[in-house]
């Protein structure tokens, strides 16, 4: 038995994917493709913490806002951001306005601005499982919620210097980026690869 549910168009999808017409598209072109890039993995490392406690559709929804408010994730220009910044930030009604997930979005920037060009996208890449090893989930009840290569990130990433990144926030991410598939065996996503 499959939790997969057709959509207006016929093709199987993991049923969050139909849960409202902005997750069609994220779904379907965005959720578990490899993301590579510091800048780019900065953004979505953020934006999982900023979900934190909140549903995934309310960070989406606001995404173009994020990205305008944090000067497209781009590191090096995040960690030049001031006090004056993080103010206007907790102004912006185009992001999520937490005070601590504002200050940790800077104080990662900062931490990340002195590493070297790809060294994120090469730490958060190493703990890729193999995927070989696991099945495809049939259900959403299959898919973790942590793993022990999310635990491993997220204390690596705490170890060096890194807020806002717990075990939960680091599978997210591993979700996301692609390091783990968690379309249902059944969603077309997973069948088109």
């Amino acid at each position: 038995m499959s939790d997969a549910v057709a959509g207006s168009d016929g093709r199987l999808r993991c049923p969050w994917g139909l849960s409202a017409e902005d997750y069609v598209a994220y779904h379907d072109t965005e959720w578990g493709r490899p993301v590579h890039g510091d800048d780019a993995l900065f953004e979505r490392l953020c934006l999982e913490a900023f979900q934190s406690g909140l549903s995934w559709i309310t960070i989406l929804r606001r995404r173009e806002g994020f990205r305008k408010a944090f000067a497209g994730f781009e590191i090096a220009a995040v960690a030049r951001f001031t006090e004056a910044d993080a103010e206007r930030l907790l102004a912006d009604p185009g992001i999520i306005r937490n005070r601590a997930k504002i200050a940790a979005t800077l104080a990662n920037a900062k931490v990340l601005g002195g590493w070297g060009s790809g060294e994120l996208d090469e730490l958060i890449w190493s703990y890729a499982p193999d995927q070989s090893a696991r099945p495809a989930p049939r259900a959403l009840s299959d898919v973790p919620a942590i793993t022990a290569e999310s635990t491993a990130l997220a204390k690596e990433l705490k170890k060096r210097g890194l807020r806002f990144v717990g075990p939960t926030t680091a599978y997210a991410l591993m979700q996301a980026c692609g390091l783990v598939d968690d379309h249902l065996a059944d969603c077309f996503v997973r069948a088109s690869r």
